[in-house]
């Protein structure tokens, strides 16, 4: 079996994913890749990209993220603040309910499981 590897993020072609019905101002448009993902769907990883724009978000799974490029925030329904720029990791329990704002086009790499 081979291991999947991509030597730069910035070399994959992300596919165009769409507008989403969880816009709350602007017109972020999400883009991404899935690039391994377990037969049984139990866990996944990738890269996502999103356009400037106001999102309502849930996070169904657990997933870590290491955010590559962009800035933004995302809004914790208890108000709580996450910065995120170049470099930020962060890891949202599944059930992380809130919003997010971009104000730059960020991109990330991600895990779920």
């Amino acid at each position: 079996m081979s291991t999947p590897h991509w030597p730069q993020a910035s070399a994959v072609e992300l596919e165009d994913w769409g507008a989403g019905s969880n816009t709350l101002a602007g017109a972020p448009r999400a883009s991404g890749k899935i690039l391994s993902q377990n037969p049984d769907g139990s866990s996944e990883c990738g890269l996502w990209s999103c356009t400037p724009g106001t999102r309502k978000v849930t996070f169904a799974a657990d997933e870590f993220c290491h955010f590559l490029s962009g800035h933004g925030s995302y809004v914790h329904e208890n108000g709580e603040q996450i910065p995120v720029t170049a470099g930020t990791l962060v890891f949202f329990p599944a059930g992380w309910t809130g919003i997010s704002i971009i104000t730059q086009t960020l991109t990330k790499a991600f895990m779920c499981r």
